[in-house]
């Protein structure tokens, strides 16, 4: 008998330069039970999202050669990944960062360092399809 992947794990796909980051969400996302995949540039990372068609792409904003958000446009660009959700990282979380992720197609946006459980409680919403949940009028 050998032993068959977890077909029903949904896919993420870590895009994220810092190694000390891609390794915690390693240990957490596999802990969930998530299916993780790392690519450490920019370059290259749509065409792995392509062929892979991820569930969820946790993509850092700041990336060395193509950025984060080059990478979400692109993206969303394509009528072939519309299917794939995107969950931006920065570590600079400010309001117009924010902003600039979600109008760019981003299903959510997380600052860094992020705390375990609304990592864990972003990663589920989107999964799920639920919509973003808007800023407070009047902030950033």
């Amino acid at each position: 008998m050998e032993e068959k992947p977890d077909r029903t794990a949904k896919q993420i796909l870590v895009i994220e330069d810092e190694d000390n980051i891609a390794i915690a969400l390693d240990y957490l996302m596999t802990r969930e039970g998530y299916r993780l995949e790392r690519i450490a540039t920019g370059a290259g990372a749509v065409d792995l999202i392509r062929d892979q068609q991820p569930d969820l792409v946790l993509l850092d904003v700041m990336l060395p050669e193509v950025s984060g958000y080059e990478i979400c446009q692109k993206v969303r660009q394509d009528p072939g990944l519309s299917g794939v959700k995107i969950l931006m990282m920065t570590a600079r979380g400010s309001a117009m960062e924010r902003r600039k992720g979600l109008a760019m197609g981003a299903d959510g946006f997380i600052s860094k360092p992020f705390e375990l459980k609304e990592l864990r409680a972003e990663v589920r919403r989107i999964l799920a399809g639920e919509p973003a949940a808007a800023p407070a009028e009047g902030q950033g």
